[in-house]
């Protein structure tokens, strides 16, 4: 850079510098500025203000808006409640308040809202997750009135009642349970005023409930007090409507709703229920004294202190898109008979609790009808009712695990059985000593068109021995009904729920300490070791009768076979049955495999040999007597013989 350069700019640095001083305001001129500066602000403010008092107007004018249309839109809303509930516009608004009622069994929750049971929990029981035992909840169940009022369908199950605790209004929150009385009343009032304006509290709907100490029922009455002028006068009947969506309690899901549905009660008939494994309703015309909502253990039990005259009943199974944790829904409606000009009262109780016998009979109800114990077959029941309940009641209280209790029951029931099982084992043996006789008249008599010759000479050779063929087949017949009581008694017992036993965490249902991460048709998602055990010793067993017990091998085609598959059936059938009666068919094959094993060694055949051939002696050296049994073989011979000369014609 040159020297001219640097003179130029320094020139217009200063140029620059001297144009700002002299351009820049004088002290007054910067007071000036100031104050003007000051007034626009102050302008600005004002209009700030301005707006916000304004603002503040519109926000007083709009809350002045809205009290107007509050007030507008309440008076709209109470002539529409008066519309359609017309004495009872006061109730459809409210709180919906929870009232606990609760003694040592269960937990009531009432609703107001309907005035009805909201919830009811089992205190002494748990789900099989280990969850409070909940048989009914809110959103699960409804009951309601409905009936007709000055032209208007009036719903209870929509309204809003008012509590009231012995007779006395109640507004607390606290739950209230059984102390020293015996009992205690509380109920839920629905009023209808007189005029729609004045409350008249003299006309009501009641919902009383009474709390009992130490019980299972609960007292439930319905009372129309004061209501001749306002239920029509025509009325004839009030409906009374009963829902419930069951909730699953068991850990076999299919195997409790395959055990749920709606029982009754006919006043002058049997107990009755709804179809378990499929929809199904039925309308009932004539009196019932009880409707119940049964599950595989607990039941909700509604019971008519005279009768009901009338019941539509309907029960459906949930769908697999159904919430997990609902089994069926329940649906009950009664018609109330109804008289005008007078009070009406309906006196009835309510059963929450299990489906135990012994608590179930005192009640003289016929509800233990509910508990499948065979009630279809008389014998099956007479066995579980006189013989099995008894005996498992007796070892009950003295506190052994009850696995032990299904050893011992399962010994006393052998030892009781062992004179049958003997007989039984004594007819084998006989049957096989016979086998060589048998085998030569069956060489003898080979030809098809000799098999009514062949029968008649191994008739008459058991005849002479003395021996019955059916003498080991009657000693199994009469097992039968036994095993069958068994497979009714174990998974209906309430007594094994949740029970533990070596491996089992529960003797009501499967033991499912193998599980699998899928599920496999017909077997399901788990293997059931007992049931197991089960199929081994059915399998054994029949083995050991096929090769050493069994008198004959003329046999039928394939029977064999389907001796030794059937064993391998039954165990994908009890998989999933409860591991008590698994238990108790394993311990009982197996006991009678030792049984047999011990009696045949105690059984000489040589001596059976020697005493049929005595007896063969005896029967030819005896004349003959043409006693009844004689003239009935003689007159099946003539038929015999004339069917085979009408053969031979054509």
């Amino acid at each position: 850079m040159d020297k001219k350069t640097i003179i130029g700019i320094v020139l217009i640095f200063a140029i620059f510098v001297g144009f700002n001083i002299w351009k820049s305001p004088s002290k007054e001129e910067k007071a000036r500025m100031e104050h003007v500066r000051d007034s626009v602000q102050t302008a600005q403010n004002k209009i700030f203000d301005s707006i916000a008092k304004a603002q503040l107007q519109n926000i007083h004018n709009n809350d002045s808006l809205t009290q107007k249309d509050t007030a507008a839109l309440a008076r709209k809303k109470h002539e529409e409640l008066q519309n359609k509930l017309g004495s009872f516009a006061h109730t459809g608004e409210g709180e919906n308040k929870i009232y606990t009622l609760e003694n040592d069994f269960y937990k009531v929750m009432i609703s107001s809202k309907g005035g009805r049971i909201a919830s009811v929990e089992l205190k002494n029981f748990q789900t099989f997750e280990g969850k409070p035992l909940i048989l009914c909840n809110e959103e699960t169940s409804d009951f309601g009135l409905t009936f007709s009022a000055m032209n208007r369908t009036i719903q209870t199950k929509d309204l809003y009642f008012q509590a009231f605790l012995n007779n006395k209004p109640f507004t607390g929150n606290e739950p209230i349970r059984i102390d020293k009385q015996d009992s205690l009343q509380f109920a839920m009032r629905l009023f209808a005023d007189a005029d729609s304006a004045v409350l008249n509290p003299d006309k009501y709907v009641e919902f009383l409930y009474t709390l009992r100490k130490n019980e299972h029922m609960m007292g439930f009455t319905i009372k129309l007090h004061g209501m001749s002028d306002v239920i029509a006068s025509n009325a004839r009947f009030v409906d009374m409507n009963w829902d419930a969506k069951l909730l699953r309690q068991e850990k076999n899901f299919a195997y409790e709703r395959q055990n749920s549905t709606i029982f009754f009660k006919p006043v002058n008939d049997d107990v009755d229920y709804l179809k378990q494994t499929k929809d199904d309703e039925n309308s009932i015309k004539t009196p019932l004294k009880w409707i119940s909502f049964q599950q595989q253990f607990f039941s909700m039990t509604l019971i008519a202190a005279d009768k009901f005259d009338n019941a539509d009943l309907k029960s459906i199974h949930k769908d697999d898109k159904s919430p997990a944790n609902e089994i069926k829904d329940m649906s009950v409606a009664i018609g109330l008979p109804y008289t005008p000009d007078q009070d009406n009262t309906y006196v009835m109780n309510y059963y929450f609790g299990p489906n135990k016998y012994k608590i179930l009979k005192n009640y003289n109800l016929d509800l233990e009808r509910q508990i499948p114990l065979g009630w279809g077959f008389f014998l099956l029941q007479w066995i579980n009712r006189i013989a099995v309940i008894p005996i498992f009641n007796v070892f009950e209280q003295f506190n052994w695990n009850y696995g032990l209790i299904i050893i011992v029951m399962t010994l006393i029931l052998k030892i009781v059985l062992s004179p049958i099982a003997y007989k039984s084992i004594l007819s084998t043996v006989r049957m096989k000593v016979l086998k060589p006789e048998v085998d030569e008249i069956a060489a003898k008599y080979s030809k098809p068109d000799q098999a009514m010759d062949k029968q008649r000479a191994t008739m008459a050779l058991y005849k002479k021995a003395g021996v019955n063929p059916m003498a080991g087949c009657l000693p199994q017949l009469l097992q039968l009904p036994i095993l069958i009581a068994m497979f009714r008694f174990f998974p209906a017992s309430i007594e094994l729920r949740q029970e533990s036993f070596l491996w089992a965490n529960d003797l009501s249902t499967y033991d499912d300490l193998i599980t699998f991460p899928f599920h496999i048709p017909v077997l399901g998602d788990h293997l059931s070791i007992f049931a197991v055990l089960m199929t081994i010793a059915s399998f054994l067993y029949t083995k050991y009768n096929s090769s050493s017990m069994m008198g004959s091998t003329n046999t039928m085609p394939g029977m064999k076979t389907m001796m030794y598959i059937m064993p391998f059936i039954f165990f994908f059938m009890f998989n999933s049955f409860s591991s008590a009666l698994n238990f108790y068919y394993f311990l009982s094959t197996m006991i009678t495999f030792g049984q047999q094993i011990i009696m045949k060694q105690l059984i000489d055949e040589n001596k059976i040999h020697a005493r049929i051939q005595e007896n063969k002696k005896k029967v030819a050296d005896k004349p003959k007597k043409a006693g009844w049994m004689e003239r009935l073989e003689q007159r099946n011979r003539q038929l015999m013989a004339e069917r085979q000369k009408q053969q031979k014609k054509k």
